[in-house]
């Protein structure tokens, strides 16, 4: 549920008055509005429909490369699939989430060819991991404060076997998009999530409506079209996946409708009629970083070890390797067209590195027009 404003007790004082009304599960969201986040729900640790096609999905070989994905318990269960497989003492799933949009354009409203696009969550001055678990840990403290020390606990932000976004809806606090993002009524889905699974069995939230109806703004607006079918991506398609897991060599035929993209993809979020008044974040951390709004292209390709590890230290640009991004602001400029990058590709395609080699060689013919 969206947060009311904050009440004037502290959470000692609403702990006494909560305990006694057995509404822990109101204080928990209360101590996470102190710890700054703007929505907190309640979800049963239970195994939900749309988690049961999760094994589908990863058999259709969806997931790509992301092994990860692939990790299974001792049972042989897929350990997103079924969250009790990862922990049988799981009985509540507390979801939090922050919104991260800022007042800048969006990449589908600057068409500036000679400059990349690095996706929106991506800009922050501090890598969003760190930030969101500072808060979840002071959910968690409160969690245990109140309900004792020996209550266990597990906090994620995208690193836990805990397919967030599901847990997310069952708490109440928004719905699944067409996109298979996570929305919210009020704020969009520019939401970082956060979740802390718990022993402690805490009166859920309910579901809220799908509310996309028979809108398919963002299924028609992918460029390498990325959704098979609406509800269902298909991550060897996504121009985030390509340009953030996908190591090695990127397919020839998706390269065109990358376009200028270098890190991740916005546009199935910034076509959703649900962010076109989406508020912008008060949270100074999330600010961008000097240069990730359209970074130049021949910067980005030219990158020296030095340069990528003191730029983007403690960012989350690291987990596309510096030749990674090499090998996307490389597409990138053969989709600009632009001539006056050919002295930036000639290097490039001497590169020792083999990928970003062959990648400067096809954009040269783009170039060209070979």
């Amino acid at each position: 549920m969206l947060f009311s404003p904050a009440p004037s007790e502290s959470i000692e004082e609403a702990g006494h008055a909560m305990r006694r009304n057995g509404n822990l599960s109101e204080l928990i969201k209360t101590a996470a509005r102190k710890a700054g986040f703007d929505l907190a729900g309640i979800a049963p640790a239970d195994d939900f429909p749309e988690l049961a096609r999760f094994p589908e999905w990863i058999a259709k070989g969806r997931a790509g490369d992301m092994k990860y994905l692939e990790s299974r318990a001792p049972s042989g269960e897929l350990r997103r699939a079924c969250l009790r497989s990862a922990f049988s003492w799981a009985r509540s799933v507390v979801v939090c989430a922050i919104n991260y949009n800022t007042a800048h354009p969006y990449s589908t409203e600057n068409g500036d060819a000679d400059h990349g696009w690095v996706s929106r969550y991506a800009w922050s001055r501090d890598d969003y991991h760190h930030s969101i678990m500072r808060r979840l840990g002071d959910v968690e403290a409160q969690l245990k404060t109140i309900c004792g020390a020996a209550t266990q606990t597990r906090a994620y932000v995208d690193t836990g076997p805990i397919v967030e976004r599901v847990y997310a809806r069952y708490a109440g606090i928004g719905w699944l998009g067409k996109n298979t993002c996570f929305i919210n009524q009020q704020i969009g889905s520019w939401l970082f999530l956060g979740v802390i699974v718990t022993s402690i069995e805490l009166s859920p939230d309910l579901p809220q409506p799908d509310r996309c109806g028979t809108c398919t703004r963002c299924l028609e607006a992918c460029p390498t079209g990325a959704f098979p079918a609406p509800y269902e991506l298909d991550s060897n398609r996504c121009i985030a996946y390509l340009t953030i897991e996908k190591r090695g060599q990127i397919p020839e035929e998706l390269r065109p409708g990358m376009g200028r993209h270098v890190f991740g993809c916005d546009i199935c979020q910034e076509v959703c009629p649900w962010n076109r008044r989406a508020p912008v974040s008060n949270k100074e951390e999330f600010e961008p970083r000097e240069g990730l709004v359209n970074p130049a292209l021949a910067w980005l390709a030219e990158l020296s070890p030095e340069t990528f590890g003191e730029k983007f230290r403690r960012s989350p640009l690291k987990r596309a390797r510096r030749n990674g991004l090499r090998r996307n602001a490389l597409i990138a400029i053969g989709n600009s067209g632009n001539p006056s990058f050919l002295p930036v590709v000639e290097r490039a395609a001497q590169d020792e590195d083999l990928v970003v080699a062959d990648t400067a060689q096809w954009a040269r013919r783009r170039i060209l027009d070979e």
